[in-house]
């Protein structure tokens, strides 16, 4: 029997520009397998996305840097087709912040949280988050947010080259600007260089003390936290790769149990009292850096457990559900940082402990792993080319290496300026002039 009232459907909505957010497939697909009707509000009619079975129809999304009064007019307009209540779920930190300014206007037809409208925006900016860690007793990296160029160069020298910096509303950041929301800072000129353009990255500037990478070092947590702030899915991970390499997004990760950061999770939820899908990352260096992007779909439960909580909670109040921890030492793996070797492993890799998932590739859903090599020819093209000039690269090196390619070199070479004559002998008994003549 299913848990869900399959007669209420679900939108996501995202705004972020990235073709392949893989964040959206999972929720597609976890939300669709359990027989719910899936609406998607992104701009991914040509992307993996739009070729899943499970989604029921895409919808003309927000233009890329709308206002929150525009994502609330396109989200209205989505309703009227709708005719019906759903359940909301934004995919991105500008998603949330607008749902929640938007919240009163929204309520009657869709189901949303019950939480301040300010609460989005003070765990989706990077420098509000570092205040709320410290309220809280959150153990977290120094953080410094200067007020001029010349307070950020003075900051990056006080926290310790290298330091990290990051935009506290990356989302604000504009298109084909180059600005990064974060970048780790060598050298205290880049900090001031980088507070020059806060005008136009739309946001403030933080400076964080580095934590030195180390393996097992950074772990996460993807979970669903109730409007008491009680988790209701979820569990701790480890990221093995990233992109970039040391920084960024999962690219491969697996689930490990750790109390310690899953206590920090829920210590802060219950704090917050929030109800939204959440992802907590730390790296475990004594000091804990934590961020939130509000939505996680690595845990299969998460997604659907805030969808079926708001849905039975405006019925009975409690929505109880079925235990959806991850499986310890199962493993995930997504985008252009995961490898080859790994890639084929997890193709083949078997359900239960220790089995692998992919972002794209699914048994019961193959359209994407298609699409996505239709759609992103010039990302595959460019992914092999790095790949070939690798391999070339090694080549070269070991060729170089080799003293028998010195001595053939060096003989071509004498046998040019000699008109092609052989003047030593190879190791076939020829220069290399001579072969070349014949």
């Amino acid at each position: 029997m299913s848990l869900f009232d399959t007669r209420v459907p679900a939108v996501l909505l995202r705004t972020d520009r990235n073709p392949f957010h893989h964040g959206t497939l999972g929720a597609v697909r976890s939300l669709g397998r359990a027989g719910v009707t899936v609406h998607v509000v992104a701009d991914c009619a040509d992307s993996p996305v739009g070729a899943s079975r499970y989604v029921h129809r895409l919808h003309t999304p927000p233009p890329p840097g709308a206002s929150p009064a525009e994502i609330a007019a396109v989200l209205r307009r989505v309703a009227a087709r709708i005719a019906r209540p759903a359940v909301l779920i934004p995919m991105d930190d500008a998603c949330a912040v607008a749902v929640g300014r938007a919240r009163a206007e929204l309520a009657p037809a869709y189901l949303l949280p019950g939480l301040s409208a300010a609460l989005p925006e003070r765990v989706a900016d990077k420098a509000e988050l570092a205040g709320v860690c410290a309220s809280l007793g959150v153990p977290h990296p120094r953080t410094l947010l200067p007020d001029g160029p010349a307070e950020a160069e003075a900051a990056a020298r006080r926290l310790g080259l290298p330091v990290v910096a990051k935009w506290s509303r990356p989302w604000l950041l504009p298109a084909g600007s180059g600005l990064r929301s974060t970048v780790l800072v060598r050298e205290a000129r880049q900090a001031r260089e980088l507070s020059r353009r806060a005008e136009e990255a739309g946001s403030r500037l933080l400076l964080q003390e580095f934590l030195p990478p180390g393996p097992g070092r950074d772990w996460f947590f993807h979970g669903y936290a109730d409007r008491s702030g009680v988790l209701r899915a979820g569990g701790t991970g480890r990221k093995t790769r990233s992109r970039p390499r040391g920084a960024g997004l999962t690219a491969v990760g697996r689930w490990v149990p750790n109390t310690e950061v899953r206590a920090l999770a829920e210590r802060v939820a219950g704090e917050l009292g929030t109800a939204a899908s959440s992802t907590w990352t730390s790296a475990a260096a004594g000091r804990r850096a934590a961020t939130t992007c509000w939505t996680s779909t690595r845990v299969r439960g998460a997604v659907p457990a805030l969808r079926r909580h708001r849905r039975d909670g405006r019925r009975t109040g409690v929505a109880p559900g079925p235990d959806t921890s991850p499986r310890a030492g199962g493993r995930g793996g997504a985008g252009a940082g995961v490898r080859g070797g790994e890639l084929r492993a997890a193709q083949c890799g078997a359900a239960g402990a220790g089995g692998r998932e992919l972002a794209w590739h699914a048994a019961d859903d193959r359209g994407p792993a298609g699409r996505c090599g239709a759609v992103g020819p010039a990302c595959g093209r460019a992914a092999g080319q790095r790949v070939r000039r690798r391999a070339v690269a090694g080549a070269r090196h070991r060729w170089r290496g080799c003293p028998g390619r010195r001595r053939r070199r060096a003989d071509g070479a004498a046998g040019r300026r000699a008109g092609g004559q052989l003047l030593s002998p190879s190791p076939r008994g020829r220069s290399t002039g001579a072969r070349r003549r014949g």
